[in-house]
């Protein structure tokens, strides 16, 4: 059974193409044009404020298409909290293989844009506050942003190490007040907890370094930073997990408030 385009549009975005019912009845939609469609309903999760929880907002079945060109078109829509009523709209750049016209499309989302509230905010996920920096850092990414997808990934591991090493009282000031360096912080707790992923045992710290080459090189570094980009993303999240799944820890870092900002070592 065919998707629908929307099934496409409330997924997370990918470089697959993946075929959908047609959504344009097999008319050409001239540059600027808009048309009414009806292929169902977007649904996104974010985190609403008025609700305080992570909350699937939904669009109306009718959408609003404007044509690009044979094979692009932007999507249009407003997705609205279930229980409260607040709203937020959402823009898409859909892609086809071909003629995005045809009976059966193959597409994919090139981009997705959504101009969030003060009362909606990006959808917190099974890593609480570190979910946002983590979506932050992919939106960077598929724009192309190396360096600043790789910002967000760099404060992502200083937080939670930090905060690790708080909750397991490894110092991380001398004497004088000044933090001790990032290396010999991200080891001692290491050793303690093995927080790093077994893939990257040997170079943790490397790939730490290769996050902060990259974030002070002045933008000269874009091309490595979407190059390693994917790497330096599962070695991260490889430590949020290895962090969340240890009980002792969880707890002792609960105490001290997971979702706290923690300081940033440079």
């Amino acid at each position: 059974m065919e998707m629908r385009l929307t099934d496409i549009l409330s997924k997370p975005l990918t470089s697959k193409f993946e075929q959908v019912e047609g959504f344009l009845n097999n008319t050409k939609l001239k540059c600027g044009r808009q048309k009414k469609i009806k292929a169902g309903k977007i649904a996104l999760n974010y985190f609403c404020r008025n609700c305080d929880i992570d909350i699937t907002f939904v669009s109306d079945e009718e959408l609003f298409c404007i044509g690009i060109n044979e094979r692009l078109v932007s999507i249009d829509c407003v997705l609205t909290c279930p229980r409260c009523g607040e709203v937020i709209p959402v823009w898409f750049l859909v892609e086809s293989k071909s003629d995005i016209y045809s009976q059966a499309p193959d597409i994919r989302v090139l981009k997705r844009t959504e101009r969030l509230t003060e009362n909606v905010l990006l959808g917190r996920g099974k890593y609480d506050d570190f979910s946002e920096l983590l979506e932050k850092a992919d939106r960077a990414y598929r724009d192309e942003l190396g360096a600043g997808a790789i910002v967000y990934l760099r404060k992502v591991l200083e937080r939670i190490t930090f905060q690790t090493a708080e909750a397991i009282d490894i110092e991380t000031k001398n004497k004088n007040g000044k933090h001790r360096p990032f290396k010999e912080i991200l080891v001692k707790v290491d050793k303690e907890f093995s927080i790093i992923p077994k893939e990257f045992s040997e170079n943790g710290y490397k790939l730490f370094s290769e996050l902060s080459e990259i974030v002070h090189s002045n933008g000269d570094d874009e091309l490595l930073g979407l190059k390693r980009y994917d790497a330096l993303q599962r070695l991260v999240i490889g430590v949020l997990d290895n962090v969340k799944n240890n009980n002792e820890m969880m707890a002792a870092i609960g105490n001290l408030g997971w979702n706290e900002e923690g300081n940033a070592m440079e």
